[in-house]
Order: structure tokens, then sequence, then C-alpha cells
């Protein structure tokens, strides 16, 4: 039996960190031809080339730049000779820039988050079905979402235009999903709850946050999830074994999505 991902072609937004850069391991081990990752520095670039090996090429680029993912799919071509699925991992928290609870929230925060977290998977979803439909060719994305779009927990993650960028792109997947169906074009979202990133360091350095995720996310001994977690998912659904499957959430939370989750202490939203 072949690999699931045999003699395919990736494009990864995201690809050089994170959830990304280990989507794109787990990519080449499933068999692809090549993957293109794209990451917002150069040296978070270079060190994952170095990583990946020889099947892999790559640019680092502002994910929100609305060209990012035009040249992404050309050096995929020019590269590999074809484009098969595009993963849209990059993203990010706006706490920086003013996304919080909504009486906090920042004209800022509004608009870098929506285009940081929203505006980039539209403009790289557009370029992936833009190049299948010149080649009359079938393909598959995969968006990354978050249990928080639609499954708060609002004392310790309150981000208000995060989990609207989130629920954003299970809509704007779902509607492309639908309008796209009839040419074997599928659309997905992988939606992660806490995963051990870059973004995550708030919350993986305190302690409070760690004891109510051990009860958030009680799969596995309760823990904050890795990047691996999220590998079967990704590659089964980019692959031709989910050939059947478009426009569905798929939530790899350790329970997330299912469990209550409980407080030390008294819960305060003031």
């Amino acid at each position: 039996m072949q690999p699931l991902l045999y003699g395919k072609v990736i494009v990864i937004i995201g690809g050089t960190t994170g959830l990304g850069l280990s989507a794109a391991n787990a990519c080449l081990g499933a068999g692809a031809r090549g993957v293109v990752i794209v990451g917002r520095s150069d040296e978070s670039l270079s060190t994952a080339l170095a990583a990946l090996g020889g099947r892999v090429d790559g640019f680092a680029a502002d994910a929100a730049d609305p060209v990012v993912g035009e040249r992404a799919v050309q050096m995929a071509h020019d590269k590999f000779g074809r484009f098969d699925c595009l993963y849209h991992v990059a993203g990010g928290s706006g706490r920086r820039m003013g996304d919080g609870p909504l009486h906090e929230l920042t004209n800022e925060g509004i608009d870098a988050t929506l285009q940081m977290n929203l505006g980039s998977v539209m403009y790289s979803n557009r370029a992936a079905v833009q190049a299948w439909r010149r080649a009359r060719c079938s393909g598959a994305i995969l968006n990354m979402g978050s249990v928080l779009g639609f499954r708060p927990s609002p004392k310790y993650f309150a981000t208000a235009a995060y989990a609207a960028t989130k629920a954003g792109i299970v809509g704007f997947s779902r509607s492309i999903a639908s309008y796209y169906a009839s040419g074997n074009i599928r659309v997905n979202v992988l939606a992660p709850g806490l995963v051990e990133t870059p973004m995550a360091r708030r919350a993986a350095g305190d302690k409070k946050i760690q004891a109510f995720v051990a009860t958030k996310q009680p799969l596995d001994g309760g823990r904050i999830g890795v990047p691996s977690d999220c590998d079967g998912a990704a590659v089964f659904l980019l692959s031709d074994a989910a050939r059947f499957i478009t426009g569905q959430v798929l939530s790899v939370d350790g329970g997330w999505s299912v469990s209550e989750g409980q407080y030390n202490g008294t819960r305060a939203l003031v």
C-alpha cells in the first residue's frame, strides 16, 4: 500500500514552526513528493529547511500579504512540477496588538487580528483555487481553525477578535467547500485545542491555566497538546483517503469541546 500522500506536492503557509513544521515533516513521512513552506522570518525558514531535508523549498514572508499564496503555488510548480494541497496554518494571537475582551478591544486589535488570521486564509485559498481551476484539476485545502471559534473559555482565553476569526474560517471554508465541490476541490478545517506552540507560551507558563487544561483537555492524562497530535488528522484530510470529505471541522482538542473544565477558586469575569 502506498503512503497516504504519495507523489503529492503540499504548500504549507506557516510551515516553519510549531504545527506547520510538524505537519511538513509528517507530509514528507507520508510520501509527499515535495513540500513548500512559508514562514514569517528568514531565521525560522533556514532552520526548518535544514531540519526537513531536500524535498522542501520555501521562503520568508508575511502570510497577510495577498501575493504570498500565489508565490507559494508557483514555487510548488517550479520546484516539484505540480501543486496538490494547501495547508494554511499561519495565524496567531492578537493580544499584543489590542485583542482581548470586547470592552477592551482596540481598533488596531480588530484590524490586525482579522487580517492575520482570516484575511491571510482567504488570500492563500484564493490562490490555490485559481491555480486548480486554471489547470482544470482537483485539490485539497485544510485551514487551521481553533476550538475557541465555537467552544469559548472566557476566564483564561478571552480574545474576541481571535475567536471571531476562527469562527469566520469555519464559515468561509464551508462556503467555498460547497461552491467548488463539483470540481472535486475539497476544503476542511482542523480545530485544535490548546497546543504547545510559540503562541501558547503565556498559557503553558501559567500554573493555574495548566491546572485548568488538565481537566479541560483530559485525554492522555490531561495535558497541553503538542504539534504532532494534529499530524495524523492533517495528513488524512489532505490525502485521497478523505476524497469524500469536504466542508467539515475536525476538532483535535484532547476533549476540550466535550469537557467542562474546572477552576481553582472563584470564577470572576470583571
